[in-house]
């Protein structure tokens, strides 16, 4: 995969992140109203996996630029 390939991959994560984040500040308000936990659970763990594909990529990226 190339870098240009890589950093549009990242963009696709963030953008992908920004919607599951904005999603869930919408959900917030009306969780006061009917509690998801499996909504929340959910939306950690998407973050945690997010986190650790960027982390991979952060070292791919290290290891092109060695």
């Amino acid at each position: 995969m190339d870098e240009g390939s890589l950093i549009a991959s990242l963009d696709r994560i963030e953008a992908a992140l920004a919607r599951v984040e904005a999603c869930a500040q919408l959900t917030a308000g009306a969780s006061a109203k009917a509690p998801d936990d499996d909504l929340e659970r959910r939306h950690v763990a998407l973050r945690g996996s997010v986190q650790a594909a960027l982390a991979r990529l952060d070292a791919l990226l290290d290891e092109r630029e060695t």
